[in-house]
């Protein structure tokens, strides 16, 4: 098996690099589409390991080049407003390629859409409880089952739709790991209360917003870009080429057996790097140099640290926690060195958004999902080193954080010369908060540290090896850092009720 985790290993880390060595070099400049091609180039590389399906990482390969070739034929630049989005484009077009491949399927979508209506309770109930900040902080496309997101709401109505299990599980992977259009639960019942509809009508509004997403995925995302006023490229015609690219490879997953669920999930997750995670807003954000060097360091942990593990590896999963582990540790150690921890950022952020939703009721449905990603991330970071620090104890050993048994190398922050002088990007004798508030800058956007591109490799490649099993959404509790330190929500999670 080492030879399989060495790939994974190297493919991921090819994938994040090659964002990391762009984002080093175009920095503060002008983004074009062409930027993004060492990307593509680090995705093109992968390869079909002992006992993976071709067709799974097909799916990754080919959405991927099917996106930046289709993208760069309708436009030469994206502008920040409109780059969150070039990740939702995606899942429609395979849903749609799915129902019309599967007439038995076409009609589990139909019969979940009238679902909706039928349960409008719980859509009206849910979408209140967003609009009005009852669960908190909130990640609308969180790929676990947590209270606030979409998946949740979906997964709720699915337990009380009569179709098949498979389906429902499909369904369910559409709205989490994929991202079936751009829409998020709650959305638009704000914004019709805030413009004056009774309770009812925003209800029954929203209810029809869910429904048009099953029943006609690719017009509804053509819809809410027109809505958004997304003028960088047609939404349309990005869809229309884009199922052009992709139906071979569609099919020919369908054909080895690929259950729909991750059929739909891999080639959404996969792209965003192509003018998302290169893209203008990267590039302005990474002009900051205590910015980029917290992206690079993290990045060398991770690396460091899952090269050096390969040999104690025991299961492909195992790669992925520990991954997601190092940066978590890696993030949380650099608040540390500034005399931050999770705790504090938790709190912050939490009653920063109890404000936000007073001060802005029609806020995006996606406002802070990133700030929850950041939270999770640096609380399971806070946990680890708390583990550790405790193992220490004053016995004068350095410190060793552990992930299932994995020692994390922390190095390369020590090693990282913007990171170990503070002083040379603030008043010199008072610089005791720049890497911390560094932190805070990437709180909004901490993608390349959770890492994405990272996880999105590795999840292929896992999927590759069991492509019968949906791998989305997660199915376990994750220990959501405002669930376990501010509020009392794991009685509304779902994931002990996921289909």
């Amino acid at each position: 098996m080492s030879e399989l985790y060495k790939k994974m290993i190297d493919e991921a880390m090819a994938a994040q690099h090659a964002d990391v060595e762009v984002l080093k070099a175009r920095r503060g400049k002008h983004f074009t589409l062409k930027d993004a091609r060492p990307y593509v180039e680090a995705v093109e590389k992968m390869t079909v390991g002992p006992k993976q399906s071709a067709s799974v990482i097909n799916l990754h390969k080919d959405s991927v080049k099917t996106h930046f070739n289709v993208l760069s034929g309708l436009t030469r630049h994206v502008k920040p407003e409109d780059d969150p989005f070039v990740e939702h484009y995606q899942t429609p077009v395979v849903l749609e390629i799915l129902r019309d491949q599967d007439a038995k399927f076409a009609k589990s979508l139909e019969t979940f859409a009238d679902s909706i209506k039928t349960h409008e309770a719980i859509i009206g109930r849910e979408a209140a409880r967003c609009y009005a900040g009852f669960y908190g902080p909130t990640c609308v496309v969180d790929f676990a089952l947590m209270p606030g997101s979409t998946s949740n709401v979906v997964n709720q109505v699915l337990t009380k739709t009569e179709i098949p299990v498979a389906h429902k599980q499909a369904i369910l992977a559409a709205k989490s790991w994929g991202m079936n259009t751009s829409y998020g639960i709650g959305d638009l019942f704000a914004k019709r209360i805030e413009a004056g509809d009774t309770l009812a009508e925003a209800s029954r509004k929203e209810v029809r917003q869910l429904q048009d997403l099953y029943r006609n995925p690719v017009d509804a995302q053509a819809k809410l870009m027109q809505r958004a006023g997304m003028k960088s490229f047609s939404a349309r015609r990005y869809m229309e080429n884009y199922r052009k690219g992709m139906e071979k490879t569609v099919k020919a997953a369908i054909d080895d057996g690929v259950h729909y669920g991750n059929i739909a999930t891999i080639p959404a997750y996969c792209v965003g790097d192509v003018s998302h995670h290169i893209s203008q807003s990267t590039y302005n954000m990474c002009k900051d140099d205590v910015v980029m060097a917290t992206i690079e360091a993290v990045t060398n942990v991770i690396e460091k640290t899952l090269l050096a593990a390969i040999p104690s590896f025991k299961t492909p999963y195992q790669l992925l926690n520990v991954a997601t582990g190092a940066s978590a540790a890696a993030t949380e150690y650099l608040l540390e060195l500034d005399a931050f921890n999770a705790p504090m950022i938790v709190d912050l952020l939490t009653k920063r958004y109890h404000n936000l939703v007073m001060i802005n009721p029609t806020r995006g449905a996606a406002a802070e999902l990133h700030n929850c990603d950041f939270m999770d991330m640096i609380y399971r970071g806070w946990k680890i080193l708390d583990k550790a620090e405790r193992i220490k104890n004053g016995s004068g050993k350095p410190l060793v954080p552990k992930v299932d048994g994995i020692p994390i190398d922390l190095s390369p922050i020590h090693e990282n010369e913007v990171l170990m002088n503070p002083q040379r990007y603030a008043y010199p004798a008072c610089a005791i908060t720049v890497r911390a508030s560094a932190l805070m800058r990437l709180a909004d956007y901490p993608c390349l540290l959770t890492s994405e591109p990272i996880t999105a490799t590795m999840m292929t490649n896992i999927i590759a090896l069991d492509k019968k099993t949906a791998a989305a959404p997660v199915r376990s509790c994750k220990s959501c850092a405002t669930a376990c330190l501010i509020g009392s929500r794991h009685q509304y999670c779902q994931y002990r009720e996921a289909v």
